[in-house]
């Protein structure tokens, strides 16, 4: 049965191809540390599973301390003069290729999970999702007529410039399990309950839309907020008190949430990095432009709650 471990091994084949072509860059002045960095992510993709939870603490704190002493951006970017030819002769054919991806994994998911025997009925869309890359990988070797390296070798470079911020969605939201387990969010709801009038339903609403979104600002992920926060708000008022849908309440919880991601430079690698590749002059220009939207998607969220979960 095909299940996420094989996700995991694709992911470390790709993270140790990226060591193996940094440490080979000369034009990159650190590169010995970048290389390690994506070869730390390639051990805990293939034995994350195996080193337990001491030696995941260790590759983690490796992981810091080598994000601490600084990544390097590669080199190997393809010439001005190919992109532009080819950008010519396929035009906005060209968009084929990353289509291939998001059709895959609807598709599969569909199949996967049709096929429990097979693939990880829980997975599915995880499983097509890094099907629909390695079909869009091949697809463009093919058809652009370059070697498997191209790809690899313009991944390394792309992943060389969003550096650590590649995993920190991945530690925030382990900090937010770690919160949760240590009774945040029960310290949280105390201070919280205390400043909503009792018995005031669209009080406890507007706390838990508008606490989402703080906390993610905070936090720098929905994901790690949403443990706190549900547990000091979601769970003991809106659905235990006010017997709320707890479906409706997490799920639109959630997109509160990340109406904070659109607000906040904790959320580097969508806000800081995209102006980093961009090189805009504001490196918090995405972030103000967001704003404006964020504001009103986080009141209708919140009026959503209020309307659909206590019907």
């Amino acid at each position: 049965m095909v299940t996420l471990h094989w996700v995991y091994g694709v992911t470390g084949v790709i993270f140790a191809a990226f060591a193996l072509l940094g440490m080979r860059d000369r034009g990159n002045p650190r590169r010995w540390t970048t290389a390690a960095f994506w070869a730390l992510l390639a051990v805990s993709m293939w034995a994350g599973d195996r080193l337990g939870d001491i030696g995941n603490g260790v590759l983690v704190l490796g992981l810091v301390a080598l994000g601490a002493l600084g990544l390097g951006r590669g080199d190997g970017a393809v010439p001005v003069a190919v992109r532009q030819a080819r950008s010519d002769q396929f035009g906005n054919r060209l968009f084929a290729i990353a289509l291939i991806i998001p059709v895959t994994a609807l598709v599969g998911t569909f199949l996967f999970k049709a096929a429990p025997d097979w693939f990880d009925p829980k997975q599915a869309t995880l499983i097509a999702l890094a099907l629909g890359v390695l079909i869009a990988m091949t697809v463009g070797c093919l058809w652009l007529r370059t070697g498997a390296q191209v790809p690899l070798q313009q991944g390394r470079r792309l992943m060389d410039c969003v550096g650590w911020a590649a995993i920190l969605p991945q530690m925030l939201a382990s900090l937010g399990a770690v919160f949760a387990l240590a009774g945040v969010g029960d310290v949280v709801g105390g201070i919280v309950q205390q400043a909503i009038p009792q018995g005031s339903l669209i009080g406890a609403v507007v706390a838990y839309g508008v606490g989402m979104a703080l906390f993610t600002m905070i936090m720098g992920n929905a994901f790690a907020a949403f443990p706190v926060i549900t547990a000091a708000i979601g769970v003991p008022l809106l659905i235990r008190t006010y017997h709320g849908d707890p479906a409706v309440i997490c799920a639109i919880g959630m997109l509160a949430g990340f109406c904070g991601t659109l607000m906040t430079p904790m959320a580097a690698n969508f806000n800081l990095v995209p102006a980093a590749l961009l090189e805009l002059r504001d490196k918090h220009g995405v972030i103000k432009r967001q704003i404006g939207t964020a504001l009103p998607l986080l009141i209708v969220n919140i009026l959503l709650i209020y309307w659909l979960a206590f019907r």
